[in-house]
């Protein structure tokens, strides 16, 4: 029988990606839907590409009957959430796509998100969701925290050399090119296509993206030792995908065997042969991650590139392989879908 799926902010981006997977997934079923700001709406009203589709109509979320849900994902921005799961029953399973449980220490919180959590009590129970190093602990998880898209990005080009100690961590820059989508679907100036098409530009430069507290804390723990990564995002006038460029000092041929060798058996995760970079286009739509190694006309450096889809690797496709684990179910099982391309 199928797992009884519930979806809180559905209106929004990654709402909506999550309808798309789950609408083929055969081991889940969405039985119900919410979103306060659009309730009492059909999806079709306001995502008219899942119209074909026989869904329950948006309402809100205390018009929602969790005792009849397997596990619910929350699809919310970051302070709205904590609220709302702080107030959800005990023993249902949640996976978060918000900022609100990924970082574990209440001040780094409070450092990055320039406010006290409302659920403090709730930080030490989730499990960060990165799936192909937490697999374990997400199994047996109530409350798993879905990683930042340019955190997951960056964890899977960087996590494997830090492990194996084949870099030097005290010389790593990741230059990172990220789609519109990944800002959210709310009206901001900056994302209005006048100003952003025809162009792209850095934002929060100087270490001042959020997502700098999830590597602080994945690659520092990893090393035993603290962990700073220079890192500048930029935005694209693009729908989906992250492409991130690592500049490396450490042996080319080595990186690309201890890559080879970490994500062998992933079957998310494809190294490709040495020097060929990959691309967006290659992944769009799905959630599989694309790695590539090149060497550097400079000795002892190397160039690192990883790509993903923000929405579905990096957001939704991630929570639904979580949710797989958290369930019982199979990991791959509703996320083998072939990209999109062109």
């Amino acid at each position: 029988m199928a797992k009884k799926i519930a979806i809180i902010g559905a209106s929004g981006y990654t709402g909506a990606e999550l309808i798309r997977l789950i609408a083929t997934h055969p081991g889940m079923e969405i039985a119900a839907l919410a979103a306060n700001s659009s309730a009492g709406q059909s999806m079709a009203q306001v995502f008219p590409f899942l119209r074909h589709l026989d869904l329950p109509d948006l309402v809100t979320v205390d018009e929602v009957d969790f005792s009849a849900i397997d596990l619910a994902f929350c699809a919310l921005p970051h302070k709205t959430s904590q609220q709302v799961i702080k107030a959800l029953p005990k023993e249902l399973k949640i996976v978060d796509l918000s900022a609100d449980f990924r970082l574990q220490d209440p001040e780094a919180y409070r450092t990055w998100y320039g406010n006290d959590h409302a659920a403090v009590e709730m930080q030490g129970e989730a499990v960060y969701g990165l799936t192909e190093f937490y697999r374990d602990r997400i199994r047996t998880a109530r409350l798993v925290a879905g990683t930042g898209c340019n955190a997951a990005t960056g964890q899977f080009a960087l996590r494997p050399l830090i492990a194996a100690g084949v870099i030097d961590l005290d010389e790593i820059i990741l230059d990172m090119k990220c789609a519109v989508s990944g800002t959210g679907r709310g009206l901001r100036q900056d994302t209005l296509f006048a100003e952003l098409s025809e162009g792209y530009h850095a934002y929060a430069v100087g270490g001042k993206h959020r997502h700098l507290g999830e590597f602080d804390q994945e690659f520092s723990a990893l090393a035993g030792r603290p962990v700073r990564v220079q890192f500048t995002p930029h935005l694209l006038p693009a729908n989906r995908g992250i492409l991130s460029t690592c500049y490396l000092k450490g042996d080319a041929q080595a990186i690309h065997s201890t890559m080879e060798k970490a994500y062998a058996d992933e079957p998310f995760v494809c190294v490709l042969p040495f020097g060929e970079p990959p691309s967006t286009h290659h992944v769009r739509g799905s959630n599989f991650v694309h790695i590539g190694v090149t060497g550097e006309r400079i000795d002892g450096r190397a160039i690192l590139v990883c790509v993903l889809d923000n929405l579905t690797k990096g957001s939704s496709g991630q929570a639904i392989q979580n949710a797989n684990l958290m369930l019982g179910l199979d990991e791959t099982e509703g996320l083998m879908m072939a990209p999109l391309f062109p």
